[in-house]
């Protein structure tokens, strides 16, 4: 049998070890495949909204270092700068809609603040993808503002006039963690 190797980089905190006896990871989670110990890495889950519903996600690494460092500085967990996330073709990301003002909620609120982020494309749908496009979105007169809980909601108050748009071309890995009718 082959010697146990775990493998933690710096950008990511993986944990593969290559044989099939765990326990002799150091500083691994040597239960890992029977449950969670005290000693496995964890990721802050973070609360946003999909197809009106509330979704628990990750913030795994972002293409941007001001955004890493404002989700790092958010979760209490570092979120990588992985700049090569800029380049992944359009058709291979979502759409994640982050507010710059508006609803301040009691409770879970979105990186700048203001209302969690809302996603289109859930697990339960076909155009699902991880990687998402941050659109940034401001209320036109942040005195109006509302709670948006869905894309479909976003869009329509975009196409108001309620909201503009920013794309800055930033990517950011957000598996979804639970899911309108899921969960992993």
């Amino acid at each position: 049998m082959s010697a146990v190797r775990c493998v933690r980089p710096r950008a990511l905190i993986v944990l593969a070890c290559t044989s099939a006896v765990l326990t002799g990871c150091e500083g691994a989670n040597a239960g890992f495949m029977g449950g969670v110990s005290g000693r496995a890495p964890v990721v802050p889950p973070v609360s946003g909204y999909a197809g009106g519903e509330e979704v628990l996600f990750i913030h795994t690494e972002a293409s941007d270092s001001t955004i890493a460092r404002t989700l790092t500085e958010m979760m209490g967990s570092p979120v990588p700068v992985v700049p090569s996330l800029a380049e992944v073709p359009e058709r291979a990301t979502a759409t994640v809609y982050v507010f710059a003002n508006g609803v301040r909620p009691d409770g879970a609120r979105g990186p700048l603040e203001y209302q969690p982020d809302v996603f289109d494309c859930p697990v339960s749908d076909a155009c699902y993808r991880p990687l998402r496009r941050v659109h940034l979105v401001r209320w036109s007169d942040p005195d109006t503002a509302v709670q948006l809980r869905s894309a479909e909601a976003v869009r329509a108050a975009l196409q108001r006039g309620e909201l503009t748009e920013e794309r800055p071309g930033v990517v950011v890995n957000m598996p979804l963690l639970t899911w309108p009718g899921g969960r992993r």
